[in-house]
């Protein structure tokens, strides 16, 4: 009933009724200028240089040209290129003849509007069927990473994967846990930025390939300095 009465005396009241309205706009607008990030945590750390920064060997590995890491299509591309600040693409060998694809995506603006692209999507933009997607943690000597352990399949081509993503100062778990990064560095002005490290190999022993994974990781973030490996890992400079 009181608030049909309110009602009411807006409708009678045409200049009450837009000051409220106009109230409510200017109280709108201001939210909205508070809670919209402003300042980019790109500009406030130093420049990344990925080709420069992640060696192209390091103990047993060196980079391979004989394969290619997944090439995606000239529209995905274009999403990506968005997205992206700076790609890097390598496959590495090491004396026993394994191979890994590594693939590392660096996006200064992680805003609401813009955020990394996970790699079970690009994988089924390029026709891959995703058999397993897991989450769990990525093993290294600086401390767990939470990931994801993906198998993609395309005909003949059996691609399992391990990823994780960093936002800002943090490595999260991909999807809702990243999301909500997003929103705390949002809601205290700040747009963060964002890594995604990806390796893969082929093949179809799930498990060892896993396992050769994780040990080309752990070569790779002992060969970093610590600030890349901070800005990679989002661990504390060790």
């Amino acid at each position: 009933m009181n608030k049909m009465k309110h009602s009411l005396i807006l409708m009678k009241n045409p200049i009450l009724t837009s000051l409220v309205l106009c109230l409510l706009m200017i109280s709108t607008a201001a939210l909205t200028m508070v809670i919209t990030p402003t300042v980019k945590i790109a500009d406030l750390r130093g420049t990344i240089d990925l080709e420069a920064l992640i060696p192209v060997s390091f103990n047993d590995w060196k980079i391979d040209t004989s394969i290619i890491p997944l090439q995606v299509d000239p529209k995905t591309q274009a999403q990506l290129d968005k997205l992206y600040n700076q790609t890097l693409a390598r496959t590495y060998i090491n004396s026993q003849g394994m191979r890994v694809m590594l693939a590392v995506a660096y996006g200064g603006d992680q805003s609401d509007q813009l955020s990394l692209h996970k790699p079970e999507v690009c994988y089924l933009a390029q026709g891959f069927e995703i058999k397993q997607n897991i989450a769990g943690e990525i093993n290294t000597q600086y401390g767990n990473l939470p990931g994801r352990r993906l198998l993609a399949i395309r005909g003949n081509r059996s691609e399992p994967i391990t990823y994780w993503v960093t936002i800002g100062d943090k490595a999260v778990l991909s999807g809702i846990n990243q999301k909500l990064q997003q929103v705390r560095y949002g809601l205290s002005g700040n747009v963060p930025d964002g890594m995604l490290v990806r390796v893969s190999t082929l093949g179809t022993n799930i498990e060892q390939a896993y396992q050769i994974q994780e040990i080309f990781l752990q070569d790779m973030l002992v060969s970093l300095d610590a600030g890349m490996r901070s800005r990679l890992t989002g661990f504390a400079d060790l």
